[in-house]
């Protein structure tokens, strides 16, 4: 392949992932809580861009709620643990309250819905629902790492040279190495859930806030990558 053909073929890859709402979203984002650590809740041009832009993705947003509604109600695979079953499923229920929530607060912020005090209160319940459903998360991802380390123990019969080379041990390497990300990413939005609620204001200031929701945009994004760009990053 000429060096021209692979440009082409990477900007390829690159339209379709800044074609993705949920990609925007998230780079926007990194945007929001970049600024959030900069300003460390001062008045100023950082604090500006971040109130602007987390009203900006309130626009992506719209009806996502959707997509956990459909997720809710769909069958669950064959052979999974109940308990995680209803963690998934509680995951979903917050979430998409969470998101359908979060249009009635911007409704309120955009001047469209005029009662400011209940907008506000509307804006609590939905950040409280969004801390749920990340610690739902956090405890699916743990789970779900537990019975895929059990079954890699399965094979662990074969030599070390082979089984490097088995497409079964490196699928479950793979997921797993997905599971521990999106474990990470899970536990990090408990903390900006924390920081947003101001649940512990002397520890999690808007500076530390800003800090792990900027590094829990960057795992976003990195998860929305076409599957050949994640090769090259590995």
């Amino acid at each position: 392949m000429s060096t021209l053909d692979a440009t082409r073929a990477e900007l390829a890859l690159l339209v379709l992932y800044l074609n993705k709402a949920e990609t925007r979203d998230k780079i926007c984002r990194a945007i929001q809580y970049g600024s959030k650590f900069l300003s460390n809740g001062q008045p100023g041009t950082a604090q500006t861009v971040d109130k602007n832009t987390s009203l900006a993705r309130k626009v992506f947003r719209l009806f996502k709620f959707v997509n956990d509604l459909h997720a809710l109600i769909s069958p669950v695979p064959q052979g999974s643990p109940l308990h995680l079953v209803l963690l998934g499923k509680s995951k979903n229920a917050l979430l998409s309250t969470f998101l359908f929530l979060d249009q009635i607060v911007w409704l309120g912020r955009s001047g469209i819905y005029k009662n400011k005090e209940r907008a506000e209160l509307i804006g609590q319940i939905s950040l409280y629902c969004w801390m749920g459903s990340s610690i739902c998360s956090t405890l699916v991802e743990i789970g779900e790492l537990s019975r895929l380390s059990a079954s890699v123990k399965k094979l662990k019969d074969l030599k070390g040279s082979d089984k490097y080379k088995n497409e079964q041990y490196q699928a479950k390497l793979q997921k797993s190495n997905d599971r521990s990300l999106a474990l990470v990413k899970a536990a990090m939005d408990i903390v900006v859930a924390v920081g947003l609620l101001q649940l512990a204001p002397k520890k999690v200031t808007p500076r530390v806030t800003g800090a792990f929701g900027f590094v829990s945009s960057l795992i976003s994004c990195y998860q929305l990558l076409p599957a050949p760009a994640k090769a090259k990053a590995h």
